[in-house]
Parts: C-alpha cells; sequence; structure tokens
C-alpha cells in the first residue's frame, strides 16, 4: 500500500501533539491499555515515567534477530513486528517506514527525527523487546516499577505492568539513536494520519508476536 498524507486538517491536528511531552504520551499508552481501567492518573504517570527512565539508561545492545523488510504495515497498522518463533526476527513494514518519513519533513520534525534514524529506532526498539521477552531485563523492569502485588516476610512478588514495555522500548530507541524526542510522538502522528483512512484508534504501530 502506498504511503499517502493526510489533508491539512489533519496535519494541523498531528502538529499539537508536540504539545505534549514523551511522559504524556507514556500515560496515554498505559491509560489505553486493557488492565489499566481506572487506574489512578498519577500512578500511570509514575509508572510510565519510571519506565521510560529505565528505557533510556539500558546499554545498546545488538538484536540477533534476523531483519526482514515488507510491505501491507499500513493495512496491519503496523510499523515493526517482532517475532520469537521459529526463529527471532524483526519485520519491518517499508510503507509505514515511508509515511513516517514523508509525516517527518512535512511536520517539520527532522530536527528530532534526523533521516535514517526512523529505520534505526525501530530497530533499536525491538531489540528492547528481544531483551524483555528472554534476558534479565524483564525482572529489572517489574522491580522498577514497583508494582507489589504480594509481600511474604522478606519476600516480594512485582507484577506485570502491561504497556510498560512498550514505553522502555520506545525510550531506548531515543537514547540509543539520539532523537530529539520519543518515537512515541511519531506513533501517535502515525495513529492520527491512518484514523481518517481507517478508523484506527490512537495505539503502538509495534507488533509483538510470541
Amino acid at each position: 500500500m502506498t504511503a499517502v498524507l493526510p489533508g491539512r486538517a489533519v496535519l494541523t491536528e498531528i502538529e499539537a501533539l508536540a504539545e505534549c511531552d514523551d511522559v504524556e504520551f507514556g500515560v496515554r499508552l498505559l491509560a489505553n491499555t486493557p488492565t489499566h481501567e481506572g487506574r489512578d492518573p498519577e500512578l500511570l504517570r509514575r509508572w510510565a515515567r519510571r519506565a521510560e527512565e529505565f528505557g533510556a539508561a539500558l546499554a545498546p545492545t545488538a538484536s540477533t534477530a534476523r531483519i526482514v523488510e515488507s510491505d501491507g504495515g499500513l493495512a496491519k497498522g503496523l510499523l515493526a513486528r517482532y517475532t520469537s518463533r521459529p526463529t527471532p526476527a524483526v519485520e519491518l513494514f517499508t510503507d509505514t517506514l515511508a509515511l513516517a518519513e514523508e509525516l517527518t519533513d512535512r511536520l517539520g520534525w527532522r530536527h528530532w527525527f534526523p533521516a535514517g534514524s526512523l529505520r534505526a529506532a525501530a530497530i533499536a526498539h525491538e531489540a528492547v523487546h528481544e531483551q524483555l521477552h528472554h534476558g534479565p531485563a524483564k525482572k529489572a523492569l517489574k522491580r522498577e516499577l514497583n508494582h507489589v502485588v504480594l509481600r511474604a516476610g522478606r519476600h516480594t512478588l512485582y507484577g506485570h505492568v502491561a504497556g510498560a514495555d512498550e514505553i522502555a522500548a520506545h525510550a531506548h530507541a531515543r537514547a540509543a539513536c539520539g532523537l530529539g524526542r520519543s518515537p512515541l510522538l511519531l506513533t501517535a502522528a502515525l495513529a492520527t494520519a491512518a484514523e481518517p483512512q481507517h478508523g484506527s484508534p490512537h495505539g503502538s504501530p509495534h507488533g509483538r508476536e510470541k
């Protein structure tokens, strides 16, 4: 599917997104994630901030996943997708990347997202999901978020915070690729651009298949 820029009215709506800071986009992501309905907004903000700080502090690591490029991401609402089976792979959707690049130029956001950085950021983003899926970073993120579900003497059980890994991955991509803003801003821009054409809700264009 060819990337098509939205009209002026939608572009104006997208431009206004830049007025929100990166933590606010993290709060919105959590608020729109199942299991967080009715949670205290301040709790969501605390989790979003901690997840962002955690992701930004993660040391860059080379992904062991195979990189595959394909078309059809716009129809799926995806920019990239990580799969762990049968072998780890990151699928990059070239049509969604092309729209992201066009939006960046049209909106004057190139100083935040330099040429070539969007592809690199997508790969860095998925590399963090690989860490959180396979390595000790998964437990470390839970401890950082401090979502305690059970205490028994000296033992503490930390719960999973749905959506926090997504915030951490975006924050890592920003830090690792030297971006001026979190890719969450561009994620929101892509979702808004797709809304008039596909009626899609604001979500993340990163997929996960285990």
